[in-house]
């Protein structure tokens, strides 16, 4: 079986199970994910009380972690969170946002790499070699570098913390420091859209509940994405309608869209 079959295997799986994904995010793009997990397949919970967190933690499939507004509520709930997954064998996936821009930000990353071993991180380039400690900086959320200069730093970040590592750029890098995957597609328009990044973090995390591994799950993610970037932007005008229409896509994808929008290689 090819990888668009399989991928469309696990979004059937997806679509008929509806398994929950706990979302730790932040306050900018939880509602856009809530409503693309939605449109994909999946159901979405939202939180940051630290208390509420073990109970939803154990209903959930996958857990997602976004650090891009950071607070002192935000982050115990978080290591608390990520405690849960790890020792109940729950898959997490890490979006360290804005690593290497700030101290509080890449020292969240690290300690949540070391100590709660997500199955995914997936960011930009300057996150992931700022988190394989290579020195590179992000203008805010966003990347100064370009997703092919982070290859290497991926690879290194995979093998370190023993994860599949994701970085989001024109072409998409996807490792687990063996194997290495590529997935061209989208649209220019897409880095206008706030959040769509974080978008790709959320839906790692339902892919994480139906793919057979990290790999695979962070690929398929990043395929589904790249499509329905793509489709939308057939259709929109600018930034506002894309976002629009990229829901739209999610909820009407099929294996024909998956074939016509998207490359996905092994490197």
């Amino acid at each position: 079986m090819d990888f668009f079959s399989t991928l469309m295997g696990d979004l059937e799986r997806m679509r008929t199970s509806r398994p929950l994904v706990l979302n730790i995010t932040n306050y900018v793009v939880a509602n856009s994910n809530a409503n693309a997990l939605l449109a994909l397949g999946a159901s979405p919970a939202m939180t940051h009380f630290a208390d509420d967190l073990e109970e939803l933690t154990l209903f959930a499939g996958a857990l997602v972690i976004n650090i891009g507004t950071p607070s002192r509520e935000l982050l115990d709930g978080v290591f608390h969170a990520g405690t849960v997954a790890k020792q109940n064998g729950i898959p997490a996936v890490l979006d360290p946002v804005a690593a290497g821009a700030t101290t509080v930000r890449t020292e969240a990353s690290y300690r949540f790499l070391k100590e709660c071993s997500p199955a995914v991180v997936r960011g930009n380039a300057s996150e992931i070699m700022a988190l394989a400690g290579v020195g590179a900086t992000s203008k805010g959320a966003d990347s100064t570098r370009s997703a092919d200069e982070a290859v290497d730093s991926a690879r290194d970040v995979a093998r370190m913390f023993q994860c599949a590592v994701s970085v989001s750029g024109a072409t998409d890098y996807i490792t687990d420091g063996s194997r290495t995957l590529t997935v061209q597609g989208g649209h220019e328009m897409m880095p206008l859209v706030t959040g769509l990044g974080c978008t790709a973090t959320a839906l790692t995390g339902a892919f994480l509940c139906v793919a057979q591994d990290s790999l695979t799950a962070a690929t398929e993610a990043m395929a589904v994405m790249s499509t329905a970037g793509s489709m939308a932007a057939e259709k929109a005008g600018g930034p506002g309608t894309l976002q629009l229409y990229f829901y739209d896509a999610l909820y009407n994808l099929t294996l024909d869209d998956l074939r016509r929008h998207v490359i996905v290689e092994e490197v």
